[in-house]
């Protein structure tokens, strides 16, 4: 019993400086980046935050880099609670197992962001595309909020509890088939002219990845 109780806190202990890496994140992008904070915050209400910053570096500019440090810390720990909660995989749940399903979204984001990028560069549309990437970060970093939340709840106070998964699953998709729906709708005109290379690029740089990371984590 005692063995277990001392498991219980070590994990509590590293989960603990994952939320506390993350949070200061969101508080540096708050204080620094005040404004922007401000209308982010109610994006899935309000676009004036895309309108507003929507502009040239947008994808590099710092507000965006912290919100998305926020969001891969936050998505990779929720990413651990589902394991460890429905039991997805063999081995034993560990700090490094998180290091290294960390290690593996950065690089799968990077990677992904870098393929736009050159499909952009190829069909000359690297403004519509960077607009798009655009919609689909800010609207994905909103989501990792309620992840924030939902990691808080799964470590200290509504442990192993699956509602609290499926709520949390449920409103991730919500908020990003709503950053879809407003993207698309922006950029009608130009999906339609391009409609097949658009199901082109669902299929290869959309669908194709996801499926391959959910094979990896499933494995």
């Amino acid at each position: 019993m005692k063995e277990v109780l001392l498991r219980s806190i070590e994990n509590i202990d590293w989960i603990t400086l994952i939320l506390c890496c993350s949070i200061t994140t969101l508080v540096l992008a708050k204080k620094i980046y005040y404004g922007r904070f401000t209308n982010f915050i109610i994006l899935p209400f309000n676009n004036k935050y895309i309108f507003l910053y929507n502009k040239k570096d947008k994808l590099s500019h710092w507000f965006t880099i912290f919100l998305s440090i926020f969001q891969l810390l936050n998505f990779t720990l929720f990413l651990y609670f589902i394991d460890s909660i429905f039991k997805l995989s063999l081995h034993i749940n560990t700090p490094f197992t998180y290091i290294i399903a960390l290690g593996i979204l950065i690089a799968f984001f990077f990677s992904k962001l870098i393929l736009h990028l050159c499909n952009a560069f190829v069909f000359n549309m690297q403004g519509a595309i960077s607009e798009f990437l655009f919609k689909k970060i800010s609207y994905f970093n909103y989501s990792s909020l309620i992840m924030f939340v939902a990691n808080i709840l799964l470590a200290y106070i509504l442990k192993d509890s699956k509602i609290v998964i499926y709520i949390t699953a449920l409103s991730i998709a919500a908020i990003n088939i709503l950053g879809w729906v407003t993207a698309i709708r922006n950029h009608q005109k130009l999906i339609t002219n391009n409609f097949f290379y658009f199901i082109l690029y669902l299929c290869a740089l959309e669908i194709a990845p996801l499926v391959l990371l959910g094979d990896y984590f499933k494995d």
